[in-house]
């Protein structure tokens, strides 16, 4: 995924979970070989994310977005996040 294509999914994100008094919290996660993932948990407590080639490119783009600030999965980000029967159900099923 190009950077562009990058920064547009994640100004998308913002524009749709996003509040201006409350930053998107986002997560940049190493995943080997594929690259990076970058979790995105908006002011709503939803969740999603956008891959990147590699962590230096994941961190540029959170870097240059607005109104989004890096984060760790620390107790006040994962309190952040309102995940909801449905997601919790698949969950259930991939661990069984």
């Amino acid at each position: 995924m190009s950077d562009q294509t990058i920064q547009k999914r994640i100004a998308e994100f913002v524009k749709a979970h996003g509040k201006p008094d409350t930053a998107v919290r986002a997560v940049v996660e190493p995943i080997g070989r594929a690259g990076a993932r970058i979790v995105l948990v908006g002011a709503d407590g939803a969740m999603g994310d956008v891959m990147a080639k590699d962590v230096e490119s994941a961190t540029n783009a959170v870097e240059a977005a607005d109104n989004v600030e890096q984060a760790e999965w620390d107790r006040e980000t994962t309190a952040a996040t309102k995940i909801g029967p449905g997601h919790r159900r698949k969950m259930a099923k991939m661990q069984s």
